[in-house]
């Protein structure tokens, strides 16, 4: 292959850049023409890889791009993305002449952070900011009516901080039951309406909010896990008003190819003992690349075939009890489709007892990522051995 120029081992992930501008481009038809789509690229877009995300979503029509912390923001500078970055999470007041220089626009909540960010900031310089409501969250955000005008009147005060954006977090929008949600959303528009000023961009929806409640979208929505072809949540997947399509799939190659006798056992603690005479597979693959040890007993498929991990999953590696004898070399898929057999995000969540957001992220960064549009490579992810690489 091509790509193997950039990386040695047979493990790989591989995104579908279509996908993901099909799964915006299916959620821009759910909006009214008003609303802005921010996409959510943080945590390395949730695994798939922020800078190539950050580029579909953009030519898909996103307006701006949110990740949860500044070092994300400015790594997505660096690799030349123009487009204005929201910072989620807190900053510290000490570096707002770099968000400043560089663009960001910074997430605020405290009082107390504007007037350390007062002292700090250059005097030409001009900061572009969202205010943050805690309605119910309970995580960031100002609570009270008399922390929001306080606020208010530093930013009339000071032309160099330029409230940019208002907003809030649903704890609740990803259930059916829409209680807490209705209470969280009326105390954001009680705190709207005592503004002198509403800012520019108003926005309180989630993915799950954006595509289940339109009264919450104000004039732009934050676009995160479904823009990845995943649900919110397995309650609302089947009211979703689109049809979402996975953008993630896991590979590697079976690198040793054993037949084992009855009695025989595998891996650390030799907990797996063979019931019969059987043929196993070793994958280049272990709890180093995520593949964490719970998934001991997942299936993966093998020539279209459901074939078990078997014994416990080593750091590198693990085994498989193949259906039968299979060539060294042989693809095995942990995440996507083989033939009439698939295995999504969303078992792979079920097995860990967690939820499918959890899962491309905790595949770690020394899997290389390849990117694909219309099924052929466009570019490859590999942090371990770039392009700078002299092999």
């Amino acid at each position: 292959m091509e790509e193997q120029r950039f990386f040695f081992r047979d493990t790989w992930a591989e995104v579908d850049l279509d996908r993901i501008q099909n799964n915006l481009t299916e959620i821009s038809a759910h909006l009214s023409k008003d609303v802005e789509i921010i996409a959510v690229v943080k945590a390395n877009a949730y695994g798939h890889g922020d800078f190539q995300v950050a580029e579909v979503a953009l030519k898909a029509g996103a307006s701006m791009l949110a990740v949860a912390f500044m070092d994300e923001a400015l790594a997505l500078r660096e690799k030349g993305i123009t487009a204005p970055i929201l910072v989620l999470g807190a900053s510290r007041p000490g570096d707002v002449n770099i968000a400043a220089e560089a663009g960001i626009i910074l997430t605020v909540f405290q009082k107390e952070w504007l007037k350390h960010a007062q002292k700090i900031l250059k005097k030409d310089a001009a900061l572009f900011l969202h205010l943050k409501i805690d309605t119910g969250m309970g995580r960031l955000g100002i609570r009270t009516e008399g922390e929001l005008k306080a606020m208010e009147r530093l930013f009339e005060e000071d032309p160099r901080l330029q409230l940019h954006g208002i907003y809030t977090h649903f704890a609740t929008a990803d259930e059916l039951d829409d209680t807490y949600f209705n209470r969280q959303l009326s105390l954001f528009k009680d705190m709207l309406s005592i503004m002198n000023h509403q800012p520019p961009v108003v926005h309180t929806s989630n993915s799950a909010a954006a595509l289940m409640h339109p009264a919450a979208r104000f004039n732009a929505v934050r676009i995160g896990i479904v823009m990845y072809g995943l649900a919110p949540s397995v309650k609302i997947a089947p009211e979703l008003p689109v049809v979402l399509q996975e953008a993630f799939t896991l590979h590697s190659r079976i690198v040793h190819v054993k037949k084992l006798e009855k009695g025989d056992k595998v891996s650390y603690g030799a907990t797996y003992e063979a019931p019969e005479k059987i043929w196993v597979g070793t994958l280049p693959i272990g709890y180093a690349d995520g593949w964490i040890r719970r998934l001991q007993g997942q299936e993966v498929l093998v020539d279209g075939k459901r074939s078990p991990i078997i014994g416990r999953i080593c750091m590198d590696q693990c085994m498989v009890r193949l259906p039968y004898e299979v060539p060294v070399g042989t693809v095995a898929t942990l995440i996507g489709s083989q033939e009439h057999e698939s295995i999504s995000i969303n078992e792979i969540a079920c097995k860990l007892e967690t939820i499918n957001y959890e899962v491309p992220c905790i595949i770690t960064a020394r899997v290389p990522r390849l990117y694909m549009q219309k099924g052929k490579l466009v570019s490859l992810s590999n942090p371990l051995l770039d392009e700078k690489s002299k092999y």
